[in-house]
């Protein structure tokens, strides 16, 4: 069988890098982002689209997988309104990427593909515009199943939680039981990276890069041991929003990795080691992007800026926060061939 997935919202290309080392043809990446291009195209097989998700097609897209065996729509819709971290819980709806989940349904009923794959936070379980999505998958005849699950379970080194659906028209679908019983640790994953200081770059890896950090955070980072707090600082290391009663429960800030853990969730401010428990578990610094990078489970050799061009850690901080973990991706993939290896023997 030919698999062929068209990845909407697919950013740098966590998800596609997944599926295709599972062993699926994607054939385009569809994003609003065009700055997501050069890292989306020079690492992965498929062409990428900069377009708005609201006028992109039906036919267009059926165009795209009409060669393939099992035509795949998959995407991670932005989080970002139905986030934890959002922090006006109560006008969620007004956040401009609302209705994207409801674009992608309208695809869904003008495609109708024969696999559907959505991944997203936790959260968005609770909310209305989940509710329609799956109402209408299941409207069009797909099975539907969809939980949330840990993704250490599957071998991505973090402490992440994702919502993943699956939908299928042939029978009901599942995914694939967990493959590592035992996380895997910050350790294998970067152990082996050359040290490197606050603030410098290494000369072979343009992503092997860190933010600076001012005199007072170098002390502080000093102080900070593996999993601890900044309640293990000197009284007068200490900031005084965190002396307060308001913020002594803000515990999971400026702390550090421990080797033999998994890591936090990585998010967009991982660089930062004032933006969560993103200090190195020995070095006195953050991680670095290709630190960060690796933590999603991107390849070691992926590349998100042109050699020779400025790397600019925020804008790649965000592109590596907000990717679907490759590994994630790659389950997702196993999955989906798992169950349509199973139909074509009934």
């Amino acid at each position: 069988m030919t698999y062929g997935v068209v990845d909407l919202f697919c950013g740098v290309g966590g998800l596609t890098c997944g599926l295709e080392s599972a062993g699926l043809d994607v054939v385009a990446g569809y994003d609003l982002d065009y700055s997501c291009e050069y890292t989306y195209t020079h690492n992965n097989n498929a062409f990428f689209v900069n377009k708005n998700i609201e006028k992109v097609t039906g036919n267009e897209l059926k165009e795209l997988l009409k060669c393939y065996d099992i035509k795949i729509l998959a995407g991670c819709a932005p989080c970002q309104p139905f986030s934890r971290h959002q922090k006006d819980k109560k006008n969620r709806k007004k956040h401009k990427d609302w209705k994207l989940l409801y674009q992608f349904g309208r695809l869904i009923q003008e495609v109708k593909p024969d696999i559907v794959s959505m991944e997203n936070v936790p959260e968005l379980a609770n909310e209305q515009v989940f509710e329609d999505y799956v109402k209408l998958l299941e409207e069009l005849n797909y099975n539907v199943t969809y939980s949330v699950v840990n993704a250490a379970d599957y071998g991505v080194p973090q402490r992440r939680k994702r919502l993943l659906l699956l939908a299928s028209q042939f029978d009901e679908i599942s995914f694939i039981s967990p493959t590592h019983q035992n996380p895997v640790s910050v350790r294998e994953v970067i152990g082996e990276l050359p040290p490197i200081g606050a603030g410098i770059a290494n000369e072979d890896d343009n992503l092997h890069i860190t933010a600076s950090l001012s005199e007072k955070n170098i002390k502080r980072i000093q102080h900070s041991v593996p999993g601890g707090t900044w309640r293990d600082w000197p009284e007068e290391l200490i900031l005084e929003c965190h002396k307060r009663d308001s913020g002594k429960s803000y515990s999971s800030v400026y702390g550090r990795m421990s080797w033999d853990d998994v890591a936090p969730t990585i998010t967009t401010q991982f660089i930062g080691y004032g933006t969560g428990r993103f200090g190195h578990p020995v070095q006195d610094r953050a991680i670095t992007l290709r630190e960060g990078a690796m933590l999603q489970t991107f390849p070691q050799n992926y590349s998100f800026v042109p050699k020779g061009e400025t790397v600019v850690l925020k804008n790649v901080a965000r592109h590596i926060g907000n990717a679907v973990p490759p590994r994630l991706g790659e389950i997702i993939g196993l999955s989906i061939k798992e169950h349509c290896e199973k139909i074509t023997k009934l």
